[in-house]
């Protein structure tokens, strides 16, 4: 049986008068898929990921992200996805309650489905005892959470997260990758960048970016064995420096 493509990148190119930040790259991601979109500051990585959430429009190639063109539905895009940045995107000065009710009108859910969310979104995360205390007073590692449960409100196919743990000790790290689990076994589609090659072997599936070009893309294990290494460090770390 063939598995649902979400994301379908074909020959996609962005430049910047003379120059090109990415060239050309080609990928699919699928439903339910944990994808792991890797690289160097400069190579490119954050450049493809605004091509892909809507905010920035492509040089050329196609790309469809959820069956919508990033070129001609740019708005579709980012009304079907979810998003969460490296810092988080929630308002420290709303209280917990006020954010969820926030980013749930952006989403576009009625008066009642807020409300159902917020109850929900409390109970899981257990911050009922907490609900109207500001955003700001939160550590970072429950500031993350939320911004997960935030970024999923509306119910996404796929969810953009852009280096969501940087920052967190690495017990809150693996914390937010056992939410990850839970949703893509749901059949959420995450599409994850990182600089932690730890959170690479979590993956279902990695691409790795060198210089605007994807110099790698397959399974944590078969990258590993193809190139003769022990971890993901190591294999980006070859990538990076060009050795054989």
């Amino acid at each position: 049986m063939e598995r649902e493509k979400i994301i379908e990148v074909k020959d996609l190119t962005k430049s910047f008068g003379d120059f090109t930040a990415v060239k050309s790259i080609t990928f699919d991601v699928y439903k339910g898929e944990i994808f792991g979109f890797l690289g160097a500051n400069g190579a490119g990585k954050t450049t493809a990921m605004k091509m892909l959430i809507g905010i920035s429009t492509p040089t050329s190639g196609s790309a469809t992200v959820g069956g919508f063109n990033v070129f001609t539905q740019a708005d579709l895009v980012k009304r079907n996805i979810g998003y969460m940045s490296q810092k988080f995107s929630m308002y420290d000065d709303l209280t917990i309650k006020e954010n969820i009710t926030f980013f749930g009108g952006i989403y576009g859910l009625s008066r009642k489905q807020i409300k159902e969310k917020i109850k929900q979104v409390l109970v899981e995360l257990d911050l009922e005892q907490v609900a109207n205390n500001l955003v700001g007073s939160l550590p970072l590692g429950w500031k993350q959470k939320l911004a997960f449960s935030v970024a999923l409100l509306h119910e996404p196919k796929i969810v953009f997260l852009d280096e969501p743990t940087g920052g967190v000790d690495p017990i809150t790290r693996r914390q937010f990758w056992e939410l990850i689990y839970a949703e893509a076994n749901k059949g959420t589609t995450i599409f994850v960048t990182t600089h932690y090659m730890d959170e690479a072997e979590y993956c279902n599936r990695v691409s790795i970016m060198v210089d605007g070009t994807i110099e790698a893309l397959d399974t944590p294990k078969n990258l590993k064995e193809q190139f003769n290494v022990d971890s993901m460090n190591a294999v980006f770390l070859k990538l990076a420096r060009n050795i054989e």
